[in-house]
Formats: C-alpha cells, structure tokens, sequence
C-alpha cells in the first residue's frame, strides 16, 4: 500500500506521512463534493477581494471638520512661506481721495471642494506685518497730467513686486480699481488717467494684467466688496453646523427649491468715510427692491450651486462723509450768517471779537471758515444737543416709511436678529476720544459726547498733552470730534433709523486683529472662478492617481486570487488523482489478495511526496 506524505517548506519546515487505507472519507470525496468545495472557495476568495478593493470608499465620513479652517484662518499671523510653490498671490490697488494703497494677498491651492471659497488672506511680511503701502495724494489730483498716471502707481506695484516671487509674477492678477476720488472727475479725465495705466503697467510689470482690471468702481460695488469682506473675515460663508452662531432662514434668488434655507446669519456693513456713507446688509427674496440698490451674486465657483448666492441691499451716499458733512454745515453756516448780517446789518461772525456761536465745537474753541472775502470766525458751545438739532435737515430725511438718507428707500431690517459692524467713522467717534469702541450703546455714547462738547478747550488740549487718547488722534480730531460725533448718532438713528435700544452694533478698526478693506472682498469675488482650475486639476489629478493606484491594487489582488485559485485546483487535481490512483489500489488489492508482493519481499512502501 502507498503512502502520502506532506511537506511544507514556509513558514516552517514540517512533515508528515498518511497511508491511504486510513485516510477519512472526507479526502476522497465524490466529483459533486469536489465541485461544491471549489465553488465554496472561489466565493470566499471573490468576497475577500470585494471587501478588500471596497476599503476606504467611505473615507468621506471621517474627513476633518471644515470649520477649522476659519479658526485657522483668523489666528494666523504668522509670515507667509513665499517658498511654497502652491501659493498663489493677487494684488488690489485701492486708489482713493486722499492716496492709493496697495494690498498683496495669498492663498493656497483651493481644496477641491466646491462648496468652500478660496482661503484667501493678506500676505505679511518677515516681521509679520501685512504688506501694504500707501501713497499721498490720491490718483485724482493727476486729472491735469494724466501721462503721469502710471509714474504714480510705480512705487506701489515695484513695492509689491519685490514681495511677490519672481517666478509667481506671470500668474499673480493685478486689480487697480478708484473710488470717490475719481468719481467726481468728468468722465473724459478718468479714461485719460485710466488709459494711460492699461498702457503703461504691462510694459513694466509681468503680473497678470488686462484692460478691465483697471476701473472706477461705483459706491454700490465698493459697498458690496466690503460687505463681502467682512462676513469672509467673520466665516458667515462657511455654512457648517455650529450651535454658537445665529442663523436665518432664506429664500434663494434664482434655486428651484420651495424650501427655505437656514445658513449662518450674515452682518450687515456700515461705513463712514471723509466723503462718503455706505450701508449694505442681506435682505430676504421677499423683498422688493430697485435694482440700482440691489446686488445679486454668487459667490462660488459654480453657477450651478446656490448655497452661496446672496441678495444684499447697498446704498452709498456722497456728501454724508464726516469732513463732506462738515464742509456743507460749514457752508451753510457761512451762506446764512452773511445773507443775515446783510438783511439786519449786522456784523456777526467778521471779527474775532464778536464770533459765530457754534455748538458743534467745544466750548471756547476759536475757528474760522469760509472761502477767501467770505471768512467766518467761529467759537465752541459745545452743546450737543443743540448740534443734533441743527444736523438733521442736512440728512434729507422725509416723512415716508421705509425712506433713509436723500429719502432713499431702505428695506426693512429685523432689529431682533441681525448684527451690523460700523467702520471708518463709526469706530474713531466712539473710540480715538471717548475710547468706547466695540459694542454700542446709544445712551451710554451720547453722555460721553455731551460731557466732551461741553469740556473746555484748554482742557481737551492739556489731556492730549498727556496722551489721555488713541495714539492715532490727533488735533483735527480733537476739534471736531463733537461735530462728528453728532454727525455719526444722527446718521445712524435718524438716517438708517435705527431704534435707541439697538444692542447690535459693534463699531471696529480690527476684525481679529486684522484690518478689513473693502479690497478684500474685491479680490475675494474677482477670483471666485479661479477654484474651478484648481477643481479640475484636482478631478484629473485624483483620477489619474485613483487609476494609477487602482491598477496595482487591483493587479496585486487578482494575482492574489489567481494563485489561489492555482493552489486550489492544484489540490483538486491532486484529490482526483488520488481517488483514482485509490481504486487502483483497491482493484489490485482484490485480484493479488492472496500474496502481496511487498510484504513477502520487505520492499519499501512506497511514497507519493506532496509538497505545498
């Protein structure tokens, strides 16, 4: 009778021998058996495989919370890497009354999702510090000698070149947009100072430049940029679930859905220039509209999605500024006080000795105002009230419902629950002197106005002596900070309408210690679609390393399963052949019954060596 021996060579060397006549049924099964244990094998194979290949589909679930990235965002003050290559940069040219700035952002490689915006921020330098510059006078003051333009802006964009890796140039955008001090150029002096920059800049600078990067915004596109910026800054476009946020309900503008959508509550902006007043705030689809105070827009990467689709009010009032304001009280102090002198024949006003009373000054603070020939000499009685009186017809306001600033129409605001930020002007009336910037209070704000207006002269001037206020105030603040402070409360509670008790507001320099400039929001939506290079790049890139990768996992498997289906046919094989080679023995075992050969003749029992 043969034997069967089994060796295996790994992971350790062992060895065993079987006869066949004690072999157990189950080794020599019928072709049925056979035939259902290689089936049963192939679907244990086949299901290891699947469940293999399937790991990591859902690897969704457990990606990092997104929220992250705004916290990420508003802390970090650190230099930027300009050594990394996936860093990209932008600049925004902010050329304005007074001068023109020049802001340089970065941002990294959008991640590929299109629900997110890019996470764009100020580039600062190696001590940290943003980089920006700034120039005086403003671009308007050029209106004469228009070829002088792009001399002018040189120093800001060779400023901002010098911070910009050389080899980024080529695909940095370059944005010069002009504000209120250009607008009030005819329009034949603004293209002549515009021309000559799209003519001029390429020729010097390589950044990515065209004709339609330089323009003068209107108020409303100003407005809109700054309401943007703000509400990046804040993270009111990151739509994440977050039981510490406010949220509103929202219908929006062009979605097919009936549903309402609940995302993050979205601050309104209110911002008092020298010349200029804005306000800007989210207003609901219900709403009716002019379309010249209305903005729509999409602020993702993807027309289709409307998750970041907003519908914001903008208004802009010229001549509502602090200083335009001034100016025109100014004026009409001057216009009526002299058309009175010449009906009464009075000499009110024309000499020190005899001044105007102006309420809007601190007491006894001498000034005088008024064009050449037509000089006024004023003196402070630092009457508060008095000065808000007297400030309320320059607001224009009418008797309507629903009428702001010029009688312009405003939406309806929700004071229960919205929040608006005031800068600019909002923040240095309550802060550079009455140091109470953050949080408003309307009654706590005009008990300090009124105790200032009505501090002496000599008093407001000993306390600046001593450095009492903002390091930033300076005398002209000093002189007029009754009047504007007037100028801000009237503006806000008899302009916007804004009730007493409003808790609301928070007037700010600083949004997380950084500086928000209606730029930001400019760049933030001029470069909305530049995630859409990066989504696709991202699609092929993941589909050619899925593909790449999927290869060899999948030919590493398959080779896998093709060997164990080689092993497992290789056993098959062998059992057949061993059923067979078992019948045989059998059959001579009953014809030679009578005398076996091998036991007479003490001949080894031979021996059929498997090795697996």
């Amino acid at each position: 009778m043969g034997r069967i021996s089994f060796s295996c060579l790994f992971p350790a060397s062992w060895h065993f021998s079987l006869s066949p006549v004690g072999l157990p049924r189950l080794l020599l099964p019928s072709f049925r058996q056979l035939l259902f244990l290689g089936l049963l094998a192939g679907l244990l194979g086949l299901l290891y495989l699947l469940l293999v290949m399937g790991k990591g589909q859902y690897s969704w679930a457990s990606q990092e919370h997104p929220s992250h990235r705004h916290f990420a965002r508003v802390t970090d003050v650190d230099a930027t890497d300009t050594s990394n290559p996936d860093l990209n940069y932008g600049l925004v040219v902010d050329c304005g009354s007074s001068g023109s700035r020049v802001f340089v952002y970065c941002w990294p490689r959008h991640n590929g999702n299109p629900h997110d915006l890019l996470d764009i921020q100020q580039m600062r330098d190696l001590h940290r510090k943003p980089v920006v510059m700034k120039i005086k006078p403003g671009i308007s003051d050029l209106a004469t000698t228009p070829e002088k333009a792009s001399d002018y802006i040189y120093p800001l964009l060779s400023f901002a070149a010098q911070h910009i890796p050389k080899s980024k140039h080529q695909e940095t955008p370059l944005y010069i947009l002009c504000t209120a001090g250009m607008r009030v150029l005819p329009e034949s002096q603004q293209e002549a100072l515009l021309e000559d920059l799209r003519t001029d800049i390429p020729v010097h600078f390589n950044f990515l430049f065209s004709d339609s990067h330089v323009e003068v915004i209107s108020g409303k596109q100003e407005g809109v940029y700054a309401w943007i910026g703000i509400n990046f800054v804040l993270g009111r476009f990151n739509h994440v679930d977050d039981e510490n946020e406010a949220v509103v309900e929202v219908q929006v503008p062009g979605s097919d859905q009936q549903e309402a959508l609940v995302r993050k509550r979205t601050a309104g902006v209110l911002d008092m220039g020298g010349v200029s007043t804005q306000i800007a705030y989210e207003v609901p689809k219900t709403e009716e509209v002019a379309k010249n105070l209305l903005a729509e827009f999409n602020l993702g990467c993807d027309a289709h999605r409307t998750e970041h689709v907003y519908r914001v009010y903008v208004s802009t009032f010229l001549g509502f500024g602090g200083n335009a304001a001034r100016q025109r009280y100014e004026e009409s102090v001057v216009g009526k006080t002299m058309a009175r002198n010449k009906l009464l024949g009075q000499r009110l006003g024309e000499t020190p000795d005899s001044p105007y009373l102006d309420p809007c000054l601190p007491v006894d603070l001498q000034d005088e105002v008024g064009p050449p020939g037509r000089r006024l000499h004023l003196r402070g009685t630092g009457d508060f009230d008095l000065c808000r009186q007297l400030l309320q017809p320059f607001l224009n306001h009418t008797n309507e419902t629903q009428a702001s600033l010029n009688g312009v129409y405003q939406p309806p605001i929700d004071y229960r629950n919205s929040q608006f930020y005031g800068f600019s002007e909002f923040y240095y009336c309550t802060e550079d002197v009455l140091r109470m910037g953050g949080t408003y209070n309307a009654t706590k704000y005009s008990r300090a106005a009124k105790s200032y207006c009505a501090t002496q002269w000599r008093a407001l001037k000993e306390r600046f002596d001593r450095g009492l206020y903002a390091s930033h105030a300076d005398l002209h603040r000093l002189k007029y900070q009754c009047f504007k402070s007037a100028w801000m409360y009237e503006v806000f509670h008899s302009g916007f309408s804004f009730p007493p008790a409003y808790e609301n507001l928070r007037t700010a320099l600083l949004v997380y210690d950084k500086e928000v400039q209606w730029t930001l929001g400019a760049i933030l939506y001029r470069t909305r679609f530049l995630p859409l290079r990066d989504i696709q790049q991202e699609i092929l890139k993941g589909a050619h390393s899925h593909w790449r990768h999927s290869f060899s996992f999948v030919n590493n498997h398959y080779l896998f399963l093709a060997c164990f289906l080689v092993v497992l046919l290789s056993i098959l094989l062998y059992l057949l052949r061993l059923r067979r080679i078992h019948r045989r023995t059998n059959q001579r075992g009953v014809a030679t019954a009578s005398s076996p050969q091998w036991a007479e003749q003490g001949l080894a029992t031979p021996s059929v060596l498997v090795t697996l």
